[in-house]
């Protein structure tokens, strides 16, 4: 019981007001392409696009979970990390077996809509991860933020190729190749993430 004792609390920074606004900004941002995603997946029939859409679910938790922890002891900022570096592998395991099933039903996505949707969703986590850029060396829960952001924009690069091959093919293994690649980053940004939480948790 000694975490719930003045350690805990007494030794919790202020929080930073910049931090506490962008993640704010990042929250609304990525909840409204969430439900942008989200229909055009459907209209698509894209798992790239599905995944990605969830991310941005997943992505909207997590900043409204830096928000709550923002301020609190080290501990309990740790082990939101922790939290989330869980959710994150969750995530890539989601999409792995959610391409499993693309691939056994033989769908061809509709690649113009992937590409436009992929390149606002790339707009939106590019002002993001800009916005949390300077914080991105600070404890285990503001590294799981910056490594979201990173991994988003990265993943919409990835969408926008996806969509290429599909309309160059006409099959949907671009699709399914890409949705892949997602999974792998959330698998391995969800490794490091549990990782460093860890070891904080243990200092």
């Amino acid at each position: 019981m000694s975490e719930c004792g003045c350690g805990s609390v007494c030794n919790a920074a202020p929080p930073d007001p910049r931090y506490r606004r962008a993640l704010w900004i990042a929250l609304v941002l990525n909840a409204l392409m969430f439900g942008v995603e989200l229909g055009a997946s459907f209209s698509a029939q894209s798992v790239s696009l599905l995944a990605d859409a969830v991310d941005f679910l997943g992505d909207a938790a997590n900043y409204g979970v830096a928000l709550f922890v923002l301020g609190l002891a080290p501990v309990w900022r740790s082990r939101a990390a922790l939290w989330k570096g869980w959710v994150m592998v969750g995530y890539g395991m989601f999409v792995l077996g959610k391409s499993a099933w693309q691939w056994t039903a033989g769908i061809v996505p509709e690649p113009l809509t992937m590409g436009w949707v992929s390149l606002l969703a790339l707009a939106v986590n590019v002002g993001v991860a800009a916005l949390l850029f300077v914080h991105r060396r600070g404890d285990a829960q503001a590294r799981s933020v910056w490594l979201c952001s990173r991994n988003d924009a990265l993943g919409n690069l990835a969408v926008m190729g996806a969509a290429g091959g599909v309309w160059a093919t006409a099959h949907g293994w671009p699709d399914i190749a890409v949705a892949l690649v997602l999974a792998g980053l959330a698998l391995t940004a969800g490794a490091s993430v549990i990782r460093h939480a860890r070891e904080e948790l243990r200092a």
